[in-house]
């Protein structure tokens, strides 16, 4: 039998376990987790060998949404099988890959791989956090050099109460939606959206949150105390006289170099205030050029020179980097601690398109376009979590230009979906709902130059641009990074504000926020430390609110409101609400009532199943005539109302009018003139247009009408048309068989 391990504890309300001994038994680790009914398998394996060539810690975060874990078949037609991952999956990849990757060995050349796949979900407890908790199991017990382990939680906010782990029902009603990670008292990854929180709020979050993890991290513990990992194999061979020898010179080589970049980075590196990213590259050049010369002097050899300058210079360029900030509050670029690069702004950049911005900081920069299209072109979404619509989009490129390279273009990447995600997520609180603005929104980032948070630069450009196109966004959103220095104990820690290239070492964090003049809306954060403190959390959060008001200023001096008008390129839609109970009369049978007006018009027309219908086209005559046709075949008629209408029929005893284009009414021949007629064929004939009004509707649904009393008639009464000059009665009063009423006339709901 095989010999499985279960651990279990009771955390947030529900039981959380943990299970491991039975399946994949040859990954380095493999484990399930469970919460409520939510079941996620997480498996660990680490190279036996280094990994040749590389300056890097090679780890894979790899996400895998199984559609047979929500009992789903895949919607395609000819695909069936799971695929390209989802766009959320890549973003739960990245999460837990920002969550677990401090913690490892950064010195390490062997490829660490996790891989999460959910197997079940119960459409409660969200797979994400269980995902994040199932990685941090595994690595735990894999016997990989890994700090951990790390908890991690959700967080809400319902009526100012928060919600630890909150279902997908009050997720829905919460004012945040927080994840976070770290250890027992230190926070390593943050993952936030929030409808306009104030900073203090979501840092009284984030340390509930940092308090609540507890419970996970303990059965971790538990977990870790009693698996053995597996005997990790690596291959070993005594060393020959020669390699010991040529180890010894490398080590004397790198003292050699050091020593030298001790004395002399700081004199190159702040010299001289360097403005920009070319200079500070020029800087960071002419630092390694010079290493060479004094090597080249002392008679080392190309190859050796080349391997000093590799392993030193970088890493003592960001330890200096960091004393600087730390001890004398200095940075390269000669600004404050606290001061944003030169902020510019500007909108309606491109003709044609729907609404564009420029938005600058520094040397970021960024154009974002927006398009606006019929409700009918908002994007699918089918996962694990279901099948739903989605109608605000955000996609983010980066391409090689932007930061002076020049590579092959590749398909969207996963930092790409990342911070077009996290540039989406800032803005959506902002979005009007579909009943204010039923279009569906597209809006792309460019980013045209990059150092330094360029996701931050969309979030400002996005909002300029939608407010260009006269999207009417609630309010400005703003986006601004923060970074950190500090030493390896975190004893000395400083954060800084808006943080470009060579700020963004060991020791450092990425911290960003976006938000309103009101609240936050955003945060992501990850970090290159053993985790932030609560003083640090609070810090960036106060820190961030002043940057934000910086920048928000600027984005209402360039565009106070939305424009009033849309541009004239982009589509018009009109919206009403109809009774639901008459959608069936505007779809008509097969389609066919719908589809006419839209050949006849061209536009396109949506009706959702609560009665909103929304009629879109790029022509406004040809909308206005599209919805005077919606109208018209559900219009409900009352007595007393005027209609002008074409008479379509006559009979002796009266006249059909169509109503609309679907029902008609009788002017009986003795309402159509202040005079006695005898035929209506005298008086009227059949495409006359005529002015009549509701006089009675039977219990029938049969509508009589009457021209009398009705100034636009009068001309036609002027000469007497139609008057009789007998004294017959027979046409007054038809016979219409034994109980004297008329034939049956059914309302007509179909087109002629």
């Amino acid at each position: 039998m095989l010999n499985e391990k279960v651990f279990k504890t009771q955390w947030l309300g529900r039981e959380l376990s943990v299970k491991t001994g039975r399946l994949a038994l040859q990954a380095d680790a493999s484990v399930l987790v469970q919460y409520g009914e939510t079941v996620v398998m997480a498996n660990v394996v680490q190279a036996k060998t280094e990994r040749e060539g590389i300056d890097f810690f090679p780890l894979m975060v790899d996400f895998e949404e199984k559609l047979y874990a929500a009992g789903m078949i895949k919607g395609s037609q000819w695909i069936k099988r799971e695929g390209r991952p989802t766009d959320q999956s890549v973003l739960t990849g990245r999460m837990i890959d920002r969550a677990i990757r401090p913690l490892f060995d950064q010195e390490d050349r062997r490829d660490v791989q996790v891989i999460i796949s959910v197997l079940a979900v119960d459409q409660e407890n969200d797979y994400d956090v269980v995902s994040l908790l199932a990685a941090s199991a595994a690595l735990s017990i894999s016997g990989i050099n890994w700090a951990g382990p790390i908890g991690g939680v959700r967080v809400g906010l319902i009526n100012n109460e928060f919600v630890f782990n909150p279902t997908y029902e009050q997720q829905a009603e919460s004012d945040l939606d927080l994840i976070i990670a770290g250890t027992d008292n230190r926070l390593i990854m943050i993952e936030a959206g929030a409808n306009e929180v104030p900073e203090k709020i979501v840092g009284d979050a984030i340390v509930a949150g940092m308090k609540a993890m507890k419970g996970a991290i303990d059965l971790f513990n538990e977990l870790k105390a009693n698996i053995t990992p597996k005997t990790k194999t690596e291959k070993k061979t005594l060393k020959t006289a020669d390699e010991l020898a040529q180890e010894e010179a490398k080590k004397k080589l790198l003292a050699q170099g050091e020593d030298w970049l001790k004395k002399n980075i700081k004199n190159i590196l702040f010299d001289k205030i360097y403005y920009t990213k070319a200079e500070r590259k020029a800087a960071l050049v002419e630092i390694k050029n010079q290493l060479d010369q004094y090597l080249f002097e002392a008679g080392i050899a190309r190859n050796d020179r080349d391997y000093v300058s590799k392993t030193l210079v970088e890493k003592m360029v960001d330890e200096e980097i960091t004393h600087s900030i730390l001890e004398e509050k200095k940075r390269v670029d000669g600004r404050s601690l606290t001061q944003i690069r030169p902020l510019l702004a500007d909108t309606s950049l491109l003709p044609r398109v729907h609404g564009s911005a420029l938005f600058s900081r520094g040397e970021t920069q960024v154009m974002s376009v927006v398009t606006l299209g019929a409700p009918s072109l908002e994007q699918s979404l089918e996962s694990i979590e279901g099948r739903s619509k989605k109608r605000y989009m955000h996609h983010y490129n980066f391409p090689p230009y932007c930061v002076g390279e020049a590579s092959p273009l590749r398909g969207t990447g996963r930092r790409e979906i990342g911070h077009g995600a996290l540039a989406e997520k800032a803005l959506l609180p902002v979005i009007p709902t579909k009943e204010e603005f039923p279009y569906t929104i597209r809006v792309v980032s460019e980013t045209l130059g990059s150092n330094g948070s360029s996701s931050m630069g969309s979030t400002c450009a996005s909002t300029l641009s939608l407010m260009d196109a006269g999207v009417p966004i609630k309010k400005h959103v703003a986006g601004i990074a923060m970074g950190l220095a500090s030493n390896r104990d975190m004893s000395k820690w400083q954060v800084i504000t808006d943080i470009q290239d060579l700020e963004d070492g060991d020791g450092g964090m990425d911290f960003k926020i976006t938000g309103t003049d009101t609240g936050l809306t955003a945060i992501q954060l990850d970090t290159k430390t053993i985790g932030l403190d609560e003083a640090i959390i609070r810090q960036t959060l106060t820190q961030g609110r002043a940057a934000l008001n910086e920048i928000l200023a600027v984005l209402k001096e360039a565009i106070p409101a939305p424009r009033a008008e849309l541009s004239p390129y982009a589509p018009r839609i009109t919206s009403f609400n109809v009774d639901p109970e008459k959608i069936g009369m505007i779809i008509g049978p097969g389609g066919k009532v719908i589809n006419r007006i839209i050949d006849e018009t061209g536009v396109s027309i949506n009706i959702d199943d609560d009665g909103l219908v929304m009629v879109c086209g790029t022509e406004a005559d040809k909308v206005a005539e599209a919805v005077r046709q919606v109208k018209e075949i559900v219009h409900v008629f009352e007595v007393g109302e005027v209609i002008k209408g074409k008479v379509v029929r006559l009979l002796d005893f009266g006249a059909f009018v169509a109503l609309n284009s679907n029902q008609d009414g009788m002017v009986h021949v003795s309402e159509l003139a202040p005079y006695r007629i005898d035929k209506p064929s005298d008086f009227v004939s059949i495409g006359d247009e005529i002015t009549v009004k509701i006089k009675e509707i039977d219990d029938q649904g049969r509508i009589n009408l009457t021209m009398k009393g009705l100034p636009e008639n009068q001309a036609l009464w002027q000469s007497e048309k139609g008057k009789s000059s007998g004294n017959g009665f027979s046409n007054h009063r038809p016979s219409f068989g034994g109980n004297g009423r008329r034939p049956s006339r059914p309302n007509r709901f179909n087109s002629r």
